[in-house]
C-alpha cells in the first residue's frame, strides 16, 4: 500500500512542477477527494449509498470537489486544484488529468439512455480548466480538451479539442515524448480552429492576389505589343 502510495504521488509530480516533496503532494485536496472517494465507491458497490453520499458530501465541503460515489476511476487520476465534478456514471482510465472547475457532466435520462449518462475519459486524456465534458461520450486515449471548451461529442484518440463546441484543431504534438503539456494544449492563438480558417483564408487572398498581379503584367505587356504593331 505504502508502495502503491509513493507511486501515485510521484506520477503528480511529474505532472505538477510545483511541489518540492510528497508530503507536499498529501496536501492537495484533489488527492483527499481521491482517496475520500475510493471509501465511498467501495461503499456504493456495497449498497451502503447513505454512507457512499455522507463521504462525498464530506469530501466535497472539505475539498471543493464533487465526485459521486458511482463514478470509476483508475489508478494515478490528478485533479489539479479543485471546483470539479464528476458525475454518477463517469468512468475515469489511468493516467487521467484534470484541471480547475472542470465537469463532467451528464444528459438527461428522459432523453437517452437511462444508465449511462457521463463521459468516459480514456487513458492518459488531459482536460483543461474551466472544459465541460457532457453526455455518455468517449474521450480517446491521450486527446486533449482545451480550456473553457464544450464537449458533446466522442473525441478520437490523441485529438485536442478547443472551442465551443468543441473541434480538433490542426496541432502536431509529439506523443511519444513522454514530455507532459500542461492545461491540454500549448498556449497559443493559432491552436482555435477559427483563427486557422483565417490563417488560411488569408493565404488564398495572397495567392489570388500575385495571380492577379501576374495577369495584369500580362494584359499590360499585350497592349504594349500592339501598340508597336500599329505604330509599324
Amino acid at each position: 500500500m505504502l508502495a502503491g502510495l509513493v507511486s501515485y504521488l510521484d506520477s503528480i509530480k511529474a505532472r505538477d512542477p510545483a511541489p518540492r516533496t510528497r508530503w507536499e503532494i498529501l496536501l492537495y485536496p484533489g488527492v483527499w477527494a481521491l482517496g475520500l472517494h475510493r471509501i465511498a465507491h467501495w461503499l456504493f458497490r456495497g449498497e451502503l449509498y447513505f454512507l457512499a453520499r455522507l463521504i462525498n458530501h464530506v469530501a466535497r465541503f472539505f475539498t471543493a470537489i464533487d465526485i459521486h460515489p458511482g463514478a470509476v476511476i483508475g489508478r494515478n487520476f490528478f485533479i489539479d486544484h479543485g471546483f470539479v465534478v464528476i458525475g454518477e456514471t463517469a468512468v475515469i482510465g489511468d493516467e487521467v488529468t484534470i484541471y480547475q472547475q472542470v465537469t463532467l457532466g451528464g444528459t438527461n435520462p428522459a432523453n437517452g439512455e437511462p444508465g449511462k449518462r457521463h463521459p468516459t475519459i480514456s487513458d492518459g486524456a488531459i482536460i483543461g480548466s474551466g472544459a465541460q465534458v457532457l453526455g455518455p461520450i468517449v474521450v480517446g486515449a491521450r486527446a486533449r480538451i482545451g480550456a473553457n471548451a464544450v464537449v458533446t461529442r466522442d473525441v478520437p484518440e490523441g485529438a485536442t479539442m478547443v472551442g465551443i463546441p468543441a473541434r480538433s484543431t490542426l496541432v502536431s504534438v509529439d506523443r511519444t515524448s513522454g514530455n507532459f503539456l500542461p492545461y491540454g494544449t500549448p498556449c497559443s492563438e493559432t491552436l482555435d480552429p477559427a483563427t486557422q480558417k483565417l490563417e488560411i483564408l488569408q493565404c488564398e487572398v495572397e495567392q489570388l492576389r500575385k495571380r492577379l498581379a501576374e495577369l495584369l503584367e500580362e494584359r499590360d505587356a499585350g497592349v504594349s505589343v500592339d501598340k508597336e504593331r500599329g505604330r509599324a
